[in-house]
């Protein structure tokens, strides 16, 4: 009886370590996506301007996200 309570117990524990990384680390992965696309926007093109390659980059990676 025990060592189906410690399981269970430890079960959870990690289900709520998994949660709670993926929302933590989210975020954080889509500022690096977001960063990518801004220097590989940067590297491209010609003519650069920050403010609209983010704007761009911030549109994509969201759009890309939604559809995965």
């Amino acid at each position: 009886m025990k060592d189906k309570i410690l399981k269970l117990i430890i079960i959870l524990l990690g289900l709520i370590i998994i949660y709670l990384s993926k929302t933590k680390f989210s975020e954080y992965n889509l500022q690096k996506a977001i960063s990518a696309c801004v220097v590989a926007q940067k590297r491209t093109s010609q003519s650069f301007d920050l403010e609209k390659s983010k704007k761009y980059c911030e549109e994509q990676v969201k759009k890309e996200k939604e559809d995965y």
